[in-house]
């Protein structure tokens, strides 16, 4: 006999909510994305994530814990497709005999995916001056021009952001 690892009653209140809350779900992220096909994918990984918490009868309001996961998984959806569009672009203005592989395309792309990540879990105005730096290539001085901020309140972003993604690098944050 296979092992179960939700136990019968968790089984059970799963079961029931996906019967009670699918349709309606679907209709609420299907509002939100262009096409029914993410909108069927998105609305299965937020049955997903409840699923793997096997914490399923302690839920007291489905409908608003559900919500809150959709929202967070098509946030993380736009994200990752402006992501995609972006690098998509930057590769279409490559010659083509400089253009990565669609292996090395895909493993690119999963690492942009990861950064992202990482940068947002900094402070918004700490994200926004390492961008600047980093992908605009501006100088300290010309990004407290633009921001209003000191130099040295610049600099002290750059180091909190660079201290921050060295800090989750060694905690293995890309793993």
């Amino acid at each position: 006999m296979p092992h179960n690892p939700i136990p019968n009653v968790q089984h059970d209140v799963m079961h029931s909510l996906y019967i009670n809350h699918h349709n309606w779900l679907y209709t609420w992220i299907r509002q939100r994305l262009d096409n029914q096909f993410d909108a069927a994918d998105l609305t299965q990984d937020t049955f997903l994530r409840i699923y793997a918490k096997q914490n399923v009868d302690l839920i007291n309001e489905p409908q608003a814990y559900l919500v809150t996961i959709a929202k967070g998984l098509v946030s993380h959806f736009y994200r990752r497709k402006s992501l995609e569009q972006t690098y998509l672009e930057y590769l279409a203005k490559q010659p083509e005999n400089l253009a990565p592989s669609t292996e090395s395309q895909f493993i690119i792309l999963q690492t942009l995916e990861e950064i992202d990540a990482l940068l947002n879990t900094l402070p918004s105005h700490v994200k926004e001056v390492f961008l600047m730096s980093q992908l605009e290539g501006k100088k300290y001085q010309q990004i407290a021009n633009e921001m209003a901020l000191s130099l040295a309140t610049v600099k002290r972003y750059m180091k909190q952001a660079y201290v921050h993604c060295l800090t989750l690098m060694e905690n293995d944050f890309f793993e």
